[in-house]
C-alpha cells in the first residue's frame, strides 16, 4: 500500500511539472514578440481544447492578421473558442460577424448553422420568454432558404420542431393558467390562438373542450344584456368540439355544460317574451 502511494505521489508530481512547464512556456510565448509561435501554439491550444488560453492568443493575432489570408481562419478559430468555452451569445456573435466578413469562405455555411444553433443553445425553458426561440427559429429558416441542399437542414428542421415544440407547450400553460385564475375570457382567446398557430398541437382535443368551458362560465358571468350572445357563442364551442373530436373523452361534460346553456337560453328567451307581453298596449 506504502508504494502505491508513492507511486500516485510521483505520478502527481510528474503531471505538476508538466503543467508548471506548459503555463511558464504559453507565458512566454504570450508575452514573446514571435507572431508565427503564438499562431502555432493558439492552434495548439484549440486542438486541445484548451480554449481559454486558444482564445487569449486568437484575440490578440485578430488584431495582426487583419486583411490577410490568415485572418480568416482565425477568425474561424476565435469563434469556435467562444463555442468551446459555453459562451454561447458571443459564439453567437463572432459566428455571424464571420459570414458577413468571409462571405464566401468555405466555412461559411457552417459558420451561419452555428450562429443559429448558438442561438438554439441559449433558448430558455418552455415556462419563461420564447422571444430568443421565435429568434433561434427565424435563423434556422434563413439557413434553410440560403442552403435548401446543405446536409444540415435535416438538422435545421429537427431543432425548429424541437423549438415549435417549446412555443406550443408555452402557449398551452399560458391558456391554462388563465383558465386556473378564472379569466375566461382570456383563457377562450389564448386556447383559440393555440389552434390557429399550431394547428396539429397535441393539445387541440383539450383546447376545444376548454375554450367551451370558458365560453360558458364567461357568458354565465356576464351581465344580462350580453349574457344571450356569449352563451351561443359557447353553444357554437360546443359543436366546434364535436365536428372536430365526435368522440371527445370529454363528452360527459361537455353535453352536461350543453344543458345548462340551453336551459339558460329558454330561460332568457321565455323573460323577453314576458317583458315583451308586457309591453303590448291594452285592449280597449
Amino acid at each position: 500500500m506504502f508504494k502505491n502511494t508513492r507511486i500516485i505521489v510521483a505520478v502527481l508530481a510528474l503531471l505538476t511539472g508538466i503543467l508548471m512547464y506548459s503555463c511558464s512556456e504559453y507565458r512566454k510565448v504570450l508575452k514573446g514578440t514571435n507572431i508565427n509561435q503564438k499562431y502555432a501554439t493558439a492552434v495548439a491550444l484549440y486542438e486541445k481544447d484548451d480554449f481559454h488560453r486558444a482564445m487569449t492568443l486568437f484575440d490578440e493575432l485578430l488584431i495582426y492578421y487583419r486583411g490577410t489570408d490568415t485572418s480568416e481562419k482565425i477568425n474561424y478559430y476565435f469563434a469556435y473558442c467562444y463555442f468551446g468555452e459555453g459562451d454561447f451569445l458571443q459564439a453567437g456573435y463572432y459566428f455571424t460577424k464571420f459570414t458577413s466578413t468571409f462571405p464566401t469562405s468555405k466555412y461559411a455555411e457552417e459558420c451561419q448553422y452555428m450562429s443559429a444553433y448558438c442561438q438554439y443553445m441559449f433558448t430558455p425553458k418552455y415556462s419563461l420568454d420564447q422571444t430568443i426561440s421565435v429568434d433561434a427559429i427565424k435563423q434556422f429558416q434563413l439557413f434553410i432558404n440560403a442552403n435548401p441542399k446543405s446536409k444540415r437542414v435535416d438538422k435545421c428542421n429537427e431543432l425548429i420542431d424541437e423549438l415549435r415544440g417549446k412555443l406550443e407547450r408555452k402557449s398551452y400553460e399560458t391558456a391554462k393558467l388563465y383558465y386556473k385564475i378564472e379569466n375566461y375570457q382570456s383563457a377562450s382567446i389564448a386556447f383559440k390562438n393555440l389552434l390557429k398557430d399550431f394547428p396539429d398541437t397535441k393539445y387541440k382535443e383539450e383546447a376545444y373542450y376548454y375554450i367551451l368551458v370558458s365560453s360558458y362560465y364567461y357568458a354565465m358571468n356576464s351581465i344580462e344584456s350580453k349574457k344571450n350572445e356569449r352563451l351561443v357563442n359557447a353553444k357554437d364551442a360546443y359543436s366546434s368540439l364535436f365536428a372536430a373530436f365526435p368522440q371527445t373523452t370529454f363528452i360527459k361534460d361537455a353535453k352536461n355544460i350543453m344543458k345548462n346553456v340551453e336551459k339558460e337560453l329558454t330561460k332568457m328567451s321565455d323573460k323577453q317574451k314576458q317583458i315583451t307581453e308586457t309591453k303590448k298596449p291594452s285592449k280597449i
